[in-house]
């Protein structure tokens, strides 16, 4: 008699989309699967908290009425895909970290307090700004120049280098008129737990904090019954302006006590803020001159960015972590199984940061000579023809995002020359805005 055939399991993926189903389609264990979409990425960002409330509900709603058992939830954005989750999860019983230890590691204000009590030595400088204060700046601890950004933000956007008083000033008007778009929504989370120990900071807070520098890697892992497990380290390249990315490359090309150091004190945050049964990835910058590490910020989420190169690199990627930690069960990440030695995803940006309109960006025959030439890059453009630089999404207030290419290689030299082919071969033409149309929509700076 032949053994009965396991069922599939159902793994609903917060706000999936085309492009990322293909990156869960091709996980070595995939038969064993059936994937569901559940709310989409445009019923989340920039709502209301009623709105949030309301998705939310839609989303019990489906999961209730499924015909069949719900064996996990996951997803791969941030805020608010990560707490949504968390509330999912803790709804059904589902294995997931809490709300209250997602949302520490989220507000980036609560996550410094953290980071303070649990590794002070890797904690750098902060203060919570109010942009609605009569004068925000009297918040303000820190010397010139430091950073600030929302306490809940993703793409950069809202983060600003500042260098003197003038261009705090320009980078709390900017807030004042944007932030509603991160705070709302983001507020509406906070509801639902005791924030008493932030003293009124919320999502429409901004935080300050000392100016980092040096070399950026970030440890992804899962922490699952208690123990914290990387199964790989990225380098976060900086782009000529040294605000925003060049690439994300892996793996880390960093000496090995370096990224252990950083390992090692996300397992000692992590444990101590209660995260358990979760994906992370978390940001560290290296001074190679003081050989001082600073804690950038904690992810509770696998990186989408990091996925199609581990998928080149490892010949998996990372949602095969993610749906065995949703499942309860303990991942089986192999590397070294895939097609290249490295793999990076590369930025193409314009450094202009006034708003153009898109006269002409790559078509068909464009990505058809770079397929000919690099068959296993893959592109994805986040400006078309007849677009406002404006209307694309998340981008950071020193450069936009024309597109994002996937490439893999042999090396660093390798991985760079295939870049600087590619962008020859992806061309852009714009024109300016001009008039009350030329300010974007989420606010540049003009250094």
């Amino acid at each position: 008699m032949d053994q009965e055939k396991p069922r599939c399991k159902n793994i609903f993926v917060l706000c999936l989309d085309d492009f990322h189903r293909r990156d869960l389609e091709r996980i070595p264990d995939r038969d064993s699967f059936r994937f569901h979409g559940l709310l989409t990425l445009e019923e989340l960002r920039g709502k209301s908290g009623q709105e949030i409330d309301s998705a939310i509900a839609r989303a019990e709603e489906q999961l209730s009425a499924f015909g069949g058992p719900v064996d996990a939830i996951i997803g791969y954005w941030d805020f608010p895909v990560t707490a949504i989750k968390a509330i999912l999860c803790e709804k059904f019983g589902l294995p997931s970290p809490g709300l209250e230890p997602v949302l520490k590691c989220a507000h980036k204000y609560w996550s410094r307090l953290e980071q303070r009590r649990h590794i002070p030595e890797l904690t750098p400088g902060f203060c919570a700004v109010d942009p609605f204060a009569r004068d925000p700046f009297e918040d303000i601890t820190l010397d010139f120049p430091f950073w600030i950004k929302p306490v809940c933000g993703y793409g950069s956007m809202l983060g600003f280098r500042i260098n003197n008083r003038r261009e705090f000033d320009r980078a709390m008007d900017i807030t004042r008129r944007k932030i509603g778009y991160l705070g709302d929504p983001f507020n509406a989370i906070l509801a639902r737990v005791d924030t008493s120990e932030l003293g009124g900071v919320d999502g429409k807070h901004m935080i300050a904090e000392e100016l980092l520098s040096g070399i950026e890697l970030a440890p992804e892992g899962y922490a699952q019954d208690g123990e914290v497990k990387v199964h790989g380290v990225v380098d976060m390249v900086r782009a000529p302006n040294h605000k925003s990315f060049k690439c994300y490359r892996y793996p880390s090309s960093h000496l090995r006590r370096i990224q252990t150091r950083a390992i090692d004190a996300t397992r000692k945050l992590l444990l101590g803020v209660g995260y358990n049964n979760g994906c992370f990835n978390v940001e560290y910058f290296w001074d190679k001159d003081t050989d001082e590490m600073r804690i950038v910020e904690v992810n509770t989420r696998i990186s989408q960015s990091h996925s199609n190169l581990m998928f080149k690199v490892d010949g998996m990627s990372n949602y095969e972590v993610a749906i065995h930690v949703g499942l309860g069960d303990n991942p089986q990440y192999e590397h070294g199984g895939g097609q290249f030695k490295m793999a990076a995803k590369f930025l193409l940006r314009r450094f202009d940061t006034a708003d153009a309109r898109c006269l002409s960006a790559p078509g068909e025959e464009a990505l058809a000579r770079l397929y000919q030439r690099q068959p296993e890059t893959t592109v994805f453009l986040r400006v078309r023809e007849g677009m406002r630089l404006s209307e694309a999404a998340e981008q950071d207030p020193y450069s936009w995002i024309l597109a994002e290419l996937v490439i893999g290689g042999d090396d660093i030299h390798d991985l760079d020359r295939k870049f600087d082919e590619a962008s020859d071969l992806l061309p852009f033409e714009f024109e300016p805005v001009t008039g009350s149309e030329s300010e974007a929509s989420h606010g540049k700076v003009h250094d």
